[in-house]
Order: C-alpha cells, then sequence, then structure tokens
C-alpha cells in the first residue's frame, strides 16, 4: 500500500476508542508486537495506550500506513471466527471514521479506497450493510444458511442467487422431486396429484391459497434467480431489492414450514 496520509489527531481518538473495545490489553500488546509498534505511553487504558502509540508512529513515519497496519492485524477476521455479529459491529464503526480519509475496511481483511466523505450522515450511510437492514424483519434460518457467506461478504447479488437456488432444494428434499424452477412447482404442488399441500385444499378459498403459493414460488424462481443466472453481475444494483428479495424468499421458506407431504404420486 502506498503512503497513507496522517489521520487528524481526533481521528486517531476515535479509532483508537473503537478499536479498544475489540479485544483483551493482552490482545493489543501482542499485536502491536507483532506489527513492529512499541507503547511507551505508560498509559493503563486501551484506548489510550493505542492513542498514544498512533500518533507517535505517524510523527515518526509521517503517515497513517503503520496504524493501518494494526487494524488489518487486530481486526482479522480470523480472530473472530465464531464471533461474525461482533466483527460486522466493529467493522461498521471503524468504516464510518475512516470514510472521513477516503478508506474502507472490508470484510475479507482488506482496505479498499472510497471517495472521501464529506458529512457524518454520508460516512454512516456507507457503512449500512444488508444484514444492518435485516434488524428489523424476522430472516428464515433457511434463508442464512444458504448464503450466510455471501453476506458476510456483502455480496448482494450472490446472496440473493444462492438463496433462491435453496428454496429450489428445500422443495425438493420435502418432495423427493429432482426437477427444477417452474416444473418442480407444478409437480410437487398441483392440485389434482398434490405432494405438498399448503392446506386441507377443501374449500374453493383453500384450493385458491395454494394455487396462488405455487405462483408466488414460480414467480420467484422465474423473476429472481433467472435474471440474476444469466445477467452479468456488474448490471446488477440491488441492494434495497436484495432486502426485499431475500425477505420474500423468507416469506416462502415460512409457508413452507407449513406444507404436509401427502404421499401422493410418484418422486421421479
Amino acid at each position: 500500500m502506498s503512503a497513507i496520509p496522517c489521520f487528524p489527531d481526533e481521528q486517531i481518538e476515535a479509532l483508537a476508542r473503537v478499536l479498544g473495545e475489540c479485544g483483551t490489553g493482552s490482545d493489543i500488546s501482542r499485536t502491536l508486537e507483532t506489527c513492529g509498534l512499541v507503547d511507551r505511553s505508560g498509559q493503563s487504558t486501551k484506548w489510550r495506550r493505542l492513542e498514544w502509540v498512533f500518533l507517535e508512529s505517524q510523527r515518526q513515519y509521517q503517515c497513517a500506513n503503520h496504524v493501518l497496519n494494526f487494524i488489518s492485524s487486530f481486526m482479522s477476521p480470523v480472530r473472530f471466527a465464531g464471533q461474525s455479529d461482533a466483527f460486522d459491529m466493529h467493522r461498521q464503526k471503524l468504516n464510518v471514521i475512516l470514510a472521513f480519509s477516503g478508506l474502507d475496511y472490508g470484510p475479507d481483511g482488506n482496505f479498499r479506497h472510497r471517495e472521501v466523505a464529506k458529512t457524518l450522515d454520508d460516512a454512516e450511510k456507507r457503512v449500512k450493510t444488508l444484514r444492518v437492514k435485516f434488524r428489523d424483519r424476522r430472516i428464515h434460518p433457511e434463508v442464512l444458511r444458504y448464503c450466510r457467506a455471501e453476506l458476510l461478504q456483502d455480496n448482494y447479488f450472490h446472496a440473493v442467487f444462492e438463496a433462491t437456488k435453496g428454496l429450489a432444494q428445500r422443495i425438493r428434499d420435502m418432495s423427493g422431486v429432482q426437477t427444477d424452477g417452474a416444473a418442480l412447482v407444478d409437480r410437487v404442488f398441483s392440485i389434482d396429484q398434490p405432494l405438498l399441500v399448503l392446506n386441507s385444499l377443501r374449500t374453493e378459498t383453500e384450493k385458491s391459497e395454494h394455487k396462488g403459493f405455487a405462483m408466488l414460488l414460480k414467480g420467484c424462481f422465474g423473476a429472481v434467480r433467472n435474471p440474476l443466472a444469466h445477467e452479468p453481475k456488474i448490471l446488477w444494483e440491488g441492494e434495497d431489492d436484495a432486502v426485499d428479495y431475500l425477505s420474500l424468499i423468507s416469506l416462502l421458506h415460512r409457508k413452507l414450514d407449513d406444507c404436509i407431504p401427502t404421499g401422493l404420486g410418484d418422486t421421479k
């Protein structure tokens, strides 16, 4: 990485405060040693130790690179194995601060250059990830089962794609039918010989509900998965759409929770 201009003192303090929440004093000492940074601050408070070391490194080297090296090592994703929510929370806080220097710390542990944020509102908007937008929505575990890795990487395109593939796989697992897309739905949720039913199909209202659910499933495959499979990723801009698509897939999984096997027909 080329030389990064020194961070202002108030930015160093803000970074130090966030990083002080991300590990123990021993963790900090170990990482400082790994990065070749010496703590002569005489401080006992974690963030004050980091503030002194960061300011001293910038004074000595006339750049912020050693600060970023510490962040990369201290916030390495492997340190947060099994604690993805904590990692994402700390990373978002750091990125609000780093946005004022045109930097972003990615979920893969690498820094990227971005346009410099001019206001706090602008900085905060940039770190609103897909999972943050899910906090007010109840997402079915089956959705996360198939696209958790993509969500951790903020990869909206492939998160939606994998989630729709997972929806089809769950229908196959529940029914034993190994086709795909509309053909799968037509076979499994037919009115005459359904393999899975949403209700008893005794009344016209129940039959209408069952048909409507099947249409939603086919619509999801036709309008979401199929275009994603054929459309270049570079042309897809859909963070907000991704939240809605994944919410739809979550709804369909909840409906599948209520479906009952009929034992009718074959499983070919």
